[in-house]
């Protein structure tokens, strides 16, 4: 597992595995690639120092020793 952060386009990419993208799921600000067997390849994070910031927040304001659901 490889993870890089694109500071200019602030997009977060987590790649899985190294295959080919077949197909991607969109959302929101979470793309899912997939290879040809339906398998995760890489997920992006589009706008991710905002989007990582909201579920860091909200994991740090939760109870402790409570499950912790992001919507």
């Amino acid at each position: 597992m490889k993870i890089r952060y694109d500071r200019e386009g602030d997009v977060l990419d987590i790649l899985v595995r190294d295959a080919q993208i077949h197909h991607a799921e969109d959302y929101g600000q979470v793309i899912i690639n997939y290879d040809e067997e339906s398998r995760v390849v890489e997920i992006e994070i589009l706008e991710a120092s905002r989007v990582l910031k909201d579920i860091l927040e909200e994991i740090i304001k939760a109870p402790k020793r409570e499950i912790v659901e992001i919507t």
